[in-house]
């Protein structure tokens, strides 16, 4: 059950769930949202989000046997608890439920033509771990694109299919406060994804793999991913003082949670130069992340 658990990375299946919940229970419910999507139905498309996350995962540890071998030999599931055989068909079975229950949503919904979301996420994350992982920079991109979408999915299909001409202006601001979250894990994601290419450099050398530090060298990467880290740091200071400063609770959280820590993170990139460092860094970016999303929690205080 361990290895299984592993397999799947329920930590970042549960981060998933969390923010999904936050979106729905702590930014739409305190404030009246019409939405499309019941206590029943809701955990149908959350359900549908972790089936696929799920099988990416999976897929994902079948391809990178060969450098997590050599990166992380020992929290190598795939080939020792788990066999190949097993795990490929543990991806089809999460695929085949993930894709049906998203058909499912889409159709309770009324927008069907939506259905094709969840094709094209399926899709994306077997090539991601099948090529485009390989690739310089692409891989990072789509992943954490990826990401970002398991934001917006929750308001593509609980707000945009309850809006009407009388509730248009509220559900599109809701939508822009959640384009700014996605934002956000996009470019978090980004950084840690990249961080994640210095640390298993070695490895993905082995297997053949051609990362930014492995095309460009770390020295150039490291500096690029630096300059990277710049961007969610002003980004979150841009937010505070457009649509926060009058709110000091909100202002608090966010200077000692998120933007000292994201300067934190950006000095220690400037000065990383073993794996250690950049495991470290890694580990601080997962905590940005849960705490911007955590960040939810503090609307019905802001928006009051």
């Amino acid at each position: 059950m361990y290895s299984f658990l592993n397999l799947i990375r329920w930590k970042n299946l549960l981060l998933i769930a969390l923010v999904q919940v936050l979106i729905k229970y702590a930014l739409f419910e305190p404030f009246y949202i019409d939405t499309s999507l019941d206590a029943f139905t809701f955990p149908i498309l959350m359900a549908a989000t972790l089936f696929l996350a799920a099988a990416g995962n999976i897929i994902n540890d079948i391809y990178d046997i060969e450098t997590d071998t050599v990166n992380k030999p020992d929290r190598v599931v795939v080939g020792k608890s788990i066999s190949e055989k097993v795990a490929y068909n543990l991806f089809f079975v999460f695929n085949i439920i993930g894709v049906a229950l998203g058909f499912y949503i889409s159709h309770h919904v009324g927008k069907s033509p939506f259905f094709a979301l969840f094709v094209l996420v399926s899709a994306s994350l077997y090539i991601y771990a099948s090529y485009l992982k390989q690739l310089p920079f692409i891989g990072n991109l789509i992943i954490s694109a990826l990401v970002a979408l398991s934001l917006i999915i929750v308001p593509i299909f609980d707000l945009l299919p309850a809006i009407t001409p009388f509730n248009r202006a509220t559900q599109i601001t809701f939508f822009k406060i959640l384009l700014d979250y996605a934002f956000f894990a996009f470019i978090i994601n980004l950084i840690r994804e990249m961080v994640k290419d210095m640390e298993d450099i070695d490895g993905d050398y082995k297997a053949g793999m051609n990362t930014i530090p492995i095309a460009i060298g770390r020295y150039r990467a490291g500096r690029i991913i630096f300059l990277l880290s710049i961007i969610p740091l002003f980004a979150v200071i841009n937010y505070v003082l457009l649509y926060l400063y009058k709110q000091e609770v909100a202002v608090i959280y966010f200077l000692l949670f998120i933007v000292a820590p994201l300067i934190y993170i950006s000095i220690k990139l400037f000065t990383a130069k073993t794996k250690k460092d950049y495991t470290h860094v890694s580990i601080v970016l997962k905590l940005v992340m849960l705490f911007g999303m955590l960040s939810m929690l503090l609307y019905p205080f802001i928006l009051k």
